[in-house]
Parts: structure tokens; sequence; C-alpha cells
């Protein structure tokens, strides 16, 4: 059974500077994910704050939203049956990475 994962990671940056970082960290762990041909990732920016994206690869199917607002972003994850059993690790390692690539420098 899939299970939805929501993060919200707290910062100080203003809206443009978060979606600035978003959307090179997103670039990067695009290439990260299909450097090993292990995921293909579609993704649109549905508006200038909302990113929406697709994830497959090992048979398994990764939905999901990131929601920039000038305090906070949120990530918004459909994790399929597979991976819903390993989902607080996961959420675990997403939060730690979000909070590097959005604290201020």
């Amino acid at each position: 059974m899939s299970r939805p994962v929501t993060i919200t990671i707290s910062h100080e940056l203003g809206k443009d500077e978060a979606r600035n970082r978003v959307r090179d960290g997103f670039e990067k762990l695009k290439s990260q994910m299909t450097g090993g041909l292990m995921f293909k990732f579609s993704e649109q920016w549905s508006s200038e704050d909302t990113l929406t994206f697709d994830a497959k690869g090992l048979g398994q199917n990764i939905t999901g939203q990131i929601d920039i607002f000038p305090n906070h972003v949120r990530i918004e994850v459909v994790l399929p049956s597979l991976l819903a059993t390993i989902a607080e690790t996961i959420t675990g390692k997403v939060e730690k990475q979000g909070r590097l690539l959005l604290e201020k420098k």
C-alpha cells in the first residue's frame, strides 16, 4: 500500500532564494539518481512556487510536489508500497538534506 509523506522545512531565505536553492537541489538529486540509471524523473513547475514531479525506476513510481513559501518549504511525496516500509528513514534523510540546502549561509 502506498504511503503519503509530508515534510516541512523552515527557512529564513525568502521565497526567491528558497526557490533557487530548491531548483538547484532538485537538479542535483536528479543527476545523482539518474546517473546510475536507477530512476527517470519528469518535473514541471506548475506555478512559480510549486514543483510537481514523478520518478520511475526499479518497478516503482514516486510522485510528489514541492511548495515554496516565504518561511518554509513543504514536500509532499507518495511512496509506493515497497518504499513505504522505510518511509521514516527516507523522511529523515530528505529532512536532513533539505535543512542543509535551505540553511542561511
